[in-house]
Order: structure tokens, then sequence, then C-alpha cells
């Protein structure tokens, strides 16, 4: 974005109106929000003379302005944080507080020093022409490698991960860019939505309809993109996915948060808001213009409680159906891609470029493109499948898609048949592999932990085999890989990397499941959420169900709502639901080949489990996964399970069971490898008795408040890998012990605010490889002992510490010290 434009869109003055309302709102950052206030006024007189000169300052000087112009749009963007920032979480609103003085520090030094000693000077040379936009975040998630080492290996198949995300950033980059620049035919289509979002009327709901696969949601991205409409609604646009069974009151609770900035704090869980409340506290604002997108809508019954009819805010719902005009003020049929369109979209993904390569059977080619019907989706995942492969293999596809029916909106079961080609081609480990995705809800991201966890004791592979697989279904664009800005090395925690699929891959999965008799399905799916179990299971109850993966989605369960189910051979059972109580499923007594349970509450609170007793049967259990659920009176647990290597607790309530003395986690888990707890709440320490879980070879407390406490006996656990004590701002210090941890290759201490040294015992870790203390500022000097550890690869710091470490670094052969920018976000909370 050229400066004449950065300040011509007033971002100088916006700011400073946020400043004044952080003055009102944040003690913490009082102080700092007054001085820039000052300092910025002075310079708003510059700014207009600027903005009416016509000659070009020389390019030092543009450069030193250029920086300024993004120092302040990086301002503006912090200052909202800070607004926006909640009460209730004091560790965010501290680190938001040292990054305002950061910021006050920055723009007081370049308004004594640079901004007085060159641009004030000659102030009439200024003219801003610089053609580029400064959006720090993005440029930052590009730089990310994840799993990649200093060789450019990784672990467990880490390297390949990273690889993979990068190329499937790049073809999804390719593919939008290239969508929407196509040819006439798209780009009338983009045309025609942003004519009707920025029409004279100052409100209305505007449809994108489309088949499932044609680019609708692309379509709608684009237009959120576009400079025009971002323009026209002054950046207030909000995208939600609304999916086949939303929680409608939660998720009108959100948009109107979202869209008014008001946080509805007296409405609880699924309690009804009333329009009339809703109008008034609009109407005590100014009706700034918004735009709100309403994507993947399935039923007239969902979308009419999310259409707010407030002055100011248009609304795009992008559906397979074509509401009806009642609802919809105009709609966009979304046309299928014409024949050179779809030529040039199945080439990139066949050959890797726009066009056929010399010597290939043009003809043939046609042939597939045209099997295609113009579908985006088709084109791709078709065009994936068949890179690389011979000509034979390709005449074989083509034989096999010219059974199918045509494709058009009345047969999507036609377009899943064609799909089905690109999966019946891949082996059959991957098939599988593909097909377990189905056992997911729609629109949510799959923790790359489980996943990975699921297909290990589903397919009798280990964990780098089942990495390469994630890999393929990637490059052959079956699924996306989807990485939290953080993540990035080969010591990463899978659950900072996550899976998604488009709704018509899910579809294709779950289709090709349920081809068998429902009692001989290799997977017992529940399609979508439902207030009880699919009447085809209760049916079939009296024969047992030979489903190895068992997927159920409910609301608030109760004993009298499951009935009996006979499952020998379930080895992964999901369950998924969104409420504040859940009684565990009976049939849990009756898989003694159970080896991975899934528990995830997709609610806003936490959910207390009943019927816990079940786990007493669960003999060859190996992984659990808990999320948002209520912990409690774990002591109470008095069979052990011999067999559990994982437990991953996230966004639990713990209600202190982890604080009781008499806790025997060796006794409960003796072979337990991995420990993970994630955004917990309601914990103090960890039981001592952690420390005797001595096959235990990776701990991770991440991101838990609560937690001031490390067990001194830490050293105790000799088989420790990887110690990840990741953004707990209350731990004051690490236990002495941590020098016994003869194994330990990863040490991560980042973002602990309230720590204050690393102990001296830590020279002791000779196998330690990796040390990642960014953000941790009470931390001002280090131990000699460093020197010590001559397995230290890589460190990542703050700039207090980093010049005592390049002393350490001189006398560690092969020591890497790096300054990482700071990263954090809690968006992925909403997904």
């Amino acid at each position: 974005m050229a400066v004449t434009d950065f300040f011509a869109g007033e971002i100088a003055t916006e700011l400073i109106k946020y400043l004044l309302s952080i003055v009102k709102k944040s003690t913490l950052c009082r102080s700092s929000a007054e001085n820039l206030i000052t300092n910025i006024n002075g310079l708003l007189p510059i700014i207009q003379e600027i903005k009416q000169t016509g000659v070009e300052l020389p390019q030092i000087r543009q450069n030193q302005i250029d920086d300024f112009s993004k120092l302040l749009r990086d301002g503006y963007e912090l200052a909202g944080k800070v607004l926006h920032s909640g009460r209730w979480n004091m560790y965010r609103n501290l680190q938001l507080a040292r990054k305002m003085e950061r910021l006050e520090k920055r723009v007081t030094r370049f308004m004594q020093v640079t901004m007085q000693a060159h641009v004030l000077a000659d102030v009439h040379h200024v003219r801003f022409n610089m053609e580029q936009r400064f959006d720090v975040l993005e440029h930052r998630l590009k730089a990310i490698k994840i799993g990649v080492d200093d060789s450019g290996g990784g672990a467990s198949g880490g390297g390949c991960l990273g690889e993979a995300v990068k190329r499937m950033e790049e073809d999804e980059k390719w593919f939008e860019d290239s969508f929407v620049n196509l040819g006439a035919g798209i780009e009338l289509g983009k045309t025609k939505v942003k004519a009707m979002l920025m029409g004279e009327q100052d409100r209305g709901v505007f449809e994108i309809c489309g088949i499932g696969g044609s680019g609708k949601t692309t379509l709608a991205k684009e237009i959120c993109k576009d400079d025009q409409v971002k323009s026209y609604f002054k950046d207030r646009i909000f995208f939600f996915t609304v999916s086949q069974s939303p929680n409608v009151e939660h998720l009108r609770k959100m948009i109107w948060e979202k869209i008014s900035g008001c946080n509805l704090h007296g409405y609880g869980y699924g309690e009804m808001l009333p329009q009339w409340n809703l109008q008034y506290q609009w109407n005590m604002k100014s009706a700034s213009p918004v735009l709100l997108i309403l994507d993947d809508v399935w039923s007239l019954s969902v979308l009419e409680p999310l259409i707010f009819k407030i002055p100011g805010c248009k609304i795009l719902v992008v559906s397979r159906i074509k509401f009806p005009p009642s609802i919809i003020d105009c709609i966009y049929d979304l046309e299928l891609l014409r024949e050179d369109e779809a030529m040039s979209l199945f080439c990139h993904f066949a050959f890797g470029h726009n066009s056929f390569p010399r010597g290939f059977n043009q003809k043939l080619v046609k042939e597939v493109v045209d099997e295609c019907e113009g579908l985006p989706l088709a084109l791709k995942v078709i065009g994936s499948s068949l890179k690389g492969k011979p000509e034979m293999f390709w005449t074989s596809a083509k034989n096999r898609l010219s059974r199918s029916q045509p494709v058009c909106e009345s047969h999507e079961l036609q377009l899943l048949e064609r799909m089905k080609l690109s999966i019946d081609c891949l082996p059959e480990k991957v098939r599988e592999c593909f097909l377990d995705l189905g056992a997911f809800p729609e629109d949510k991201r799959i923790p790359l932990d489980v996943l990975i966890n699921m297909w290990v004791e589903l397919h009798d592979i280990d964990e780098e085999e089942a990495f390469h697989i994630l890999v393929d279904l990637s490059d052959k664009n079956l699924l996306n890989l989807v990485k939290d800005a953080r993540a990035g090395d080969m010591y990463t925690s899978y659950y900072e990397i996550s899976v998604s699929q488009h709704d018509v891959l899910r579809d294709l999965a779950i289709h090709m499941s349920n081809h068998d008799e429902v009692n001989q399905r290799r997977r017992l799916v529940m399609p979508r959420r439902d207030t009880r179990l699919p009447k085809e299971w209760e049916r079939n109850v009296d024969e047992p169900f030979h489903a190895r993966v068992i997927s159920v989605h409910t609301d608030q369960m109760g004993e009298m709502d499951w009935f009996r189910m006979d499952c020998p051979k379930a080895e992964v059972v999901i369950l998924n639901f969104a409420s504040s109580e859940y009684f565990l499923p009976p049939f849990l007594e009756n898989i003694p080949k159970l080896r991975a349970l899934i528990i995830i509450n997709y609610s806003a609170s936490n959910a207390v489990l009943h019927n816990m007793f079940v786990f007493s049967r669960l003999t060859n259990l190996r992984s659990l996964w808990f999320e948002k659920i209520s912990v409690t009176h774990l002591s109470d647990s008095t069979n052990p399970l011999n067999n559990l290597r994982k437990i991953s607790l996230m966004l639990c309530d713990m209600k202190n069971s982890l604080d009781e003395s008499d806790i025997d986690l060796p006794g409960l888990f003796p072979q337990l490898s991995e420990f993970t707890m994630d955004h917990c709440i309601n914990f103090n320490k960890l039981p001592s008795s952690i420390c005797q879980l001595h096959k235990l070879k990776s701990l991770s407390i991440t991101n838990c408040d609560s937690l001031n406490e490390l067990p001194s006996d830490l050293g105790e656990l000799q088989a420790l890998q990887v110690l990840r004590i990741y953004a707990c701002p209350h731990l004051k210090r690490l236990p002495p012990g941590i020098g016994h941890l003869v194994k330990l290759k990863y040490l991560d201490i980042s973002q602990c605010v309230g720590l204050r040294c690393l102990p001296e015992a830590i020279g002791c870790c000779q196998n330690l490889e990796k040390i990642d203390m960014r953000e941790c500022p009470q931390i001002e000097s280090l131990p000699n002992a460093l020197t010590f550890l001559e397995s230290l690869r890589c460190v990542i710091c703050d700039d207090e510490v980093f010049c005592q470490w390049k002393d350490v670094e001189k006398a560690v052969p092969g020591l890497s010290v790096q300054v990482a920018e700071e990263c954090f976000t809690l968006d992925w909370l909403s997904q």
C-alpha cells in the first residue's frame, strides 16, 4: 500500500481514536497510550502537508517513511487487540501491555531522531509511492517451515510434513488466484457478486448458489479479499461456516458479538437472544457498513435466525440450496467452468503448469477434462490423482469416468462417483486412511495428534508411515493441512497442526464407507449431529456391528438415550457432542479391542461425564483424548489402564483434581509415555507421583494459566525427552532436579513470563539439543553451566539475553542462537 494511501485512509487518526478508548479502559496500557497520543498528534499536521506535496523523497528517506507507515499500521492492529481483549485474560493483557510499551518506544525514537533529522528537514519533498501492502501476519506465516531441522530433516516425518504444508499453501494460493482470473466467465461472476453487495440499498441478503465442489466458498473468500469490497465495508467483513448441524443460538451469539462489538455476557449457552434487544443495541451505535458471510448453509430453518435486519448490515449466503425470494434479495447462480478454464485448472494439477506437456495425448486429456463437467473440485482432485501416471492409466480412468451419469444440480451422487475414481486408485492403506476422515464432524478441524494415533492403531503402521500417508493425501488434494502460527520444528506437538477437508470429500468418504450393510461396515458413522442415534443402527442391534471405527455426534445424552450395541471389532470410538453433561455409552463395556477413545465437546462450557465406570473395562485402551471436559476425582479410579500410552487433555477443567496428594499416577497408567495438557484450568501443580512414570517420554503443559509449581522430583523422569512448559505465566522457577533429565532433548519454557532464571543444574542435561525461551522477560542473566551443553544446537530467545547466548554460542560448537518474532493468537478457539 502506498504511503499516501496510508495517510489518506486516516490510519493515524483512527489509531488515536483507539488510543483514547484505551486510556479509558485499560489500566495496564494507559501510560503508553497517552504518550502515543501526544506523539501522533504532533505528527498529524505534517501528514497533511505531505499529502499536498508532489515531489519525491530521496530513497533513504523514502525507506524510513515506509518503515514508519508499517509501524503505525501495526500499532492500529495492536490497539484493536487491546480494546477487544477480555478483562479475564490477564496473561494476554500483560502481553499486550508489553507490546504497547515497545510500540511507544519505537514511535518516540522515530519522532525524536529519524523524523527530525530527515523528514522534517524536507517535508515538502515527500510523496509516498510504495506499491506493496504490509501484512505482518501473512509474512510471518509464510516464513515458517514445519518440521525442518538444520540439516533439512525432521523427526517422525516432520520434514516431509513441512514440505507438504508448503506445497499445499502454494497450490491453494494458485487455485484461489487462478480461479478468479481463469477467464471472462469467472471474472464476470465476481463482478456480479460485488455489484450485489455494493448496491445502493443499505442492507440486504444475497446468495451465491451452486453445486457442491463448484467453487462457491472460494469465490466468497475472494470477495472478502477484494480491495474494493474491503474499502466499501471498511474491513468489517466477517466469515462464518454454518455447516449441516450447527448450534444456531451459539452461532447467532457469536455473529452478533462480531458485528456489534458487544459481548453478550448476560446470556448463557443455548439461551435465546431477543431480536428487539439486538436492534436497540445496534441503534445505540453508528450504523457503519458490515458484510456478514454465511458459508455452507443447508436449510431455511437455520438461515432465518442468523439474519440480522439492521442498518448497514449486508449478508452473503453461500449454499447448494436456492433459498426463496422472501428471504434472498438477489441470487448469483455460480456457473461451471468453461472448456478453456477447466483445461487450464486441470493441467496445473495434472502436469504442474497450465497447458499440455509436449508429446502427451491431448485428445485423451481433453476427454478426461470433459468428464469433469467443469467442476473445479473434480478437476483438482482427479488431475492430482493422474499426475505422473502412464497413458494406459489415463485411458482406464477416462473409461471409468465415462460410465458415470452426467453431473448436474440434482445428481451430486454422480459427482461422488466420479471422484471415487481418485480414491480407488490409491494403495489400500492410503485409501483406508482417507475413508477414516469421514468419521470426523464436517467443517471442524481434526487435531493431527488424533488422526495420527487413529491410523497407527487401526492400520498397524508406525508414526513415520502415518506421516507419509498424510503427505500423500495432501499432495493429492484430498485433505488440507492447517498450521498454528507458532508451530514450526521437529519437536512441535501435533496438536499445533490440524487437518481440514472439503465437505464434498467428506461426503465421498462416507459414501464409500456405506456401501455395505450397516452391520458389516468397517466404519459406523453419524454423518451429522442429531439428538439421537440413527434408527438404522437401532433396527439392527440384534446382530453384532463389525465396524472398527464408531463415530457418534449428538447433543446431550442420558443413560436412557443409548441402546445396547455389540461391537466386538471396534478399535476406535469418537464421541462428538455439544452439551454440559454427557453419559458415556454403555456399549463401551462391550468393546474389548478398543485402543483409541476420542471425546470432544463442542459446546461453550466444559462437560461433566457420567458412567465413568466403563473405563474399568477398557483394558486394551492405548490412547485417550479429552477436549473441553471437566475432569474430577482421579483418585477414585482404582482399576489401572495397563496399556494406556497417551493422555491428551485439551481445554479441560481439572477441578483441582491434580492437587490431590493421594493420586497414584503410575498405578493408574503404568505404561504412559506421553502426557499433554493444553489450555486447561483449575490446577496449581502436578502431582508428585507423575515423577514415578518411568516410561514417560514427553510431558507437555501449555497455555495453563493456573500452574505455578512443578514437582521437585521432576529429575526422576529418566526417560523424558521432551519437556514443554509453554505459556504458563505463574510458574516462577524450574526445579533444580531438571539437571537429572539425562535423556532430555528439547526444553520449551517460552512465554513463561513469571519465570526468573534457568537453574544452574541445567548444564547437566548433556543430550539437550534445543531450548525455546522466547518472551521470558524476567530472565535477565544465564547460568555459566550452559557452556557444558555440548549437544545444544538451537536456542530461541529474546533480545534481552541474546548477547549472553552469543557468548555461549562461542563455547558450544554447532550452536545457533535466534531471536524470534512474537506470535500468539486465540483465533483457533473459534474453529
